[in-house]
């Protein structure tokens, strides 16, 4: 079992920057491919960014390539999402989830990730 809690979300104004931290606890996610999703009001999970286990390859939705850069710090079982030029838009709770099945990449599919956190709110005014 993994525990998951996410960090790092707050206000901010539009062109700013965050770094969301997910920390995981109960077992090592070095092995895991682990995603961002993020879900604003009214509006279904989406995918924001994933990274695989080993050699750490990441993806990223069209929304946010060029802005938002995921990794993961394996010694310290953490997951990270730099987040930069933010926009209203970005307006949403984000999720860090983990995949414990041996994909050779990280999915963008919500169904194919085991353990999620809490969620930590980021807002963006314009």
């Amino acid at each position: 079992q993994v525990q998951l809690v996410e960090s790092g979300g707050g206000l901010v104004q539009a062109g700013g920057s965050l770094r969301l931290s997910c920390a995981a606890s109960g077992r090592t996610i070095s092995t895991y491919n682990m995603g961002w999703f993020r879900q604003a009001p009214g509006k279904e999970r989406e995918f924001v960014a994933g990274i695989s286990r080993f050699p750490s390859n990441s993806q990223y939705a069209d929304f946010v390539k060029g802005r938002f850069t995921i990794s993961r710090d394996n010694a310290k079982n953490i997951v990270y999402l730099q987040m930069n030029t933010l926009t209203p838009e970005d307006t949403a709770v984000y999720y860090c989830a983990a995949d414990p099945e041996s994909r050779f990449s990280s999915s963008r599919f919500v169904a194919e990730y085991e353990y999620w956190g809490q969620g930590t709110q980021v807002a963006v005014s314009s």
